[in-house]
């Protein structure tokens, strides 16, 4: 490897580094944000909140790439144009691109290591990260039992608390319990002046003391006409203890989300979107065969032939013909309300399948657009860090975010137009690619022959066979 080489590498590592962490911290809080409401208030402890973190940080990972890699080449092109370095390495000779080829070597390594990381690595983090969250939304929120409220966070049972005192907030007064557990129907209600709340064995039970209270016990009773008993009991003291199983994390066996389009690698999402691809041909194909029941009546069998050479002998009278007539016009008209009912129905399905289809099918695409998205970052950010010539991190941060919104926006658009199967999935997939590939093509081409981003000169693209001419015309005027 050249020094030329080194030197470029060193510029652009450190740039790159700083910037990914920085991308991926950003979009984790994102993430982070996002699910906010299904994390709060239900005590999971450090351990659960650390995966998520560390799962929804690998999922990031291919919408960093792309974003630090144009953030970088912004920094380093910028850096060393305005340093006079660019300048003093193309004085001795060397293009452009063979400044720019250490870090498109880079690039290109960078764009086939995301692949098999989004192709390997992230499904199986989608699986351990969507399946952890599943459990979490599922769990209840921690034990709050507030003043004033009722509390019926604790299955069976409802609880309120006039008053809450002590350091801890566990010595109660006021307390009232409703008690749902008997499957008899009847109900009881606990009232006490006093109480202490405490947990039991490593705080699986939730563990109430009692004092000076009363239980009112409410039974039905079939023998009784008044149609129940009523029992009361004062105590002076009481323990009553609560399971707290229903605030635990249970995990969900994962086998149950594996299925899912978002844990498929790409040859598991080939196989499931040829299966619906068969299924959804086998479905066309089925429902002309499903409509010729509908039309039977269009066919006139032996005993309709008859039916009618009778009517046309009989000489019917009126009025009967017109009863037949309104009969069969009947008959046609309930048989066209069914088949149209029935072709919505199809409609409807058939759709539903093909926009499952084409979400498989994005899934696939999605893996593959976003590694060129790292190429195609590097095509728009290194020139463009040579013909702005700024480093540091003011001009380079508003320009990659404008272009990495730009690509963004543009992408939601293709993938939502695929999704409903407005245009083709490929089309909408790679229409960001397609769109903003020629505005880095142009910015390379800018940068070659040391012009400003607006700066074009028309007499480039003049074809050969008419410069002669208008060079004459100009010695004229």
């Amino acid at each position: 490897m050249k020094k030329l080489d080194k030197l470029i590498l060193k510029a652009f590592v450190g740039p790159f580094m700083l910037t990914f962490a920085v991308v991926q911290f950003i979009f984790l809080m994102q993430f982070m944000m996002k699910y906010m409401d299904d994390l709060v208030g239900k005590d999971l402890g450090l351990g659960v909140i650390l995966q998520l973190l560390f799962f929804f940080s690998v999922l990031i990972v291919p919408i960093s790439l792309p974003l630090a890699v144009l953030l970088s080449s912004l920094m380093t092109f910028g850096t060393l144009g305005e340093h006079h370095e660019l300048t003093a390495i193309k004085t001795s000779g060397i293009s452009l691109t063979r400044i720019l080829q250490p870090v498109l070597v880079a690039s290109l390594l960078l764009a086939g290591g995301a692949f098999w990381f989004n192709n390997t690595i992230v499904p199986m983090a989608n699986l351990e990260a969507y399946s952890l969250l599943w459990d979490v939304r599922q769990q209840k929120l921690a034990l709050d039992i507030r003043e004033g409220v009722f509390y019926n966070g604790i299955p069976g049972y409802t609880i309120k608390v006039n008053q809450k005192l002590g350091k801890n907030g566990d010595l109660l007064k006021g307390v009232m319990i409703y008690d749902h557990t008997q499957s008899s129907g009847s109900m009881r209600v606990i009232l006490a002046d006093s109480g202490k709340m405490f947990t039991r064995f490593g705080g699986q039970y939730l563990g109430l003391e009692l004092f000076r209270g009363r239980t009112y016990v409410e039974q039905p009773d079939a023998n009784n006409r008044s149609g129940a008993s009523f029992i009361r009991q004062n105590f002076d003291r009481n323990t009553i203890t609560f399971s707290l199983e229903s605030f635990g994390l249970g995990r969900t066996k994962k086998d149950l989300f594996k299925d899912n389009k978002m844990m498929l690698n790409v040859q598991q999402l080939e196989r499931t979107t040829d299966s619906l691809h068969s299924r959804l041909f086998t479905e066309r194909k089925l429902l002309v065969r499903q409509l010729n029941p509908y039309y039977s009546f269009l066919r006139l069998d032996t005993t309709g032939q008859v039916a009618m050479q009778k009517v046309a002998n009989w000489k019917v009278p009126t009025r009967r013909l017109g009863v037949v007539n309104g009969l069969i016009t009947q008959q046609a008209a309930n048989r066209a309300r069914n088949v149209h009912s029935y072709l919505g129905t199809s409609a409807d399905r058939l759709s539903n399948m093909t926009k499952e289809t084409a979400n498989f099918r994005i899934e696939i695409y999605r893996k593959f657009t976003q590694s060129a998205a790292i190429l195609l970052m590097f095509v728009i950010g290194a020139p463009l860090g040579a013909i702005i010539k700024k480093g540091g991190l003011g001009v380079p941060i508003l320009i990659s975010i404008v272009f990495f919104i730009v690509y963004y926006v543009i992408s939601i658009m293709g993938e939502k137009y695929g999704r409903e199967v407005i245009m083709p999935v490929g089309l909408g997939m790679w229409m960001a690619t397609v769109i903003l590939l020629p505005v880095g093509l142009y910015f390379l081409y800018q940068a070659r022959h040391d012009s400003g981003i607006l700066d074009i000169d028309w007499q480039r693209f003049r074809p050969t066979w008419l410069r002669w001419p208008l060079r004459g015309y100009k010695r004229t005027v």
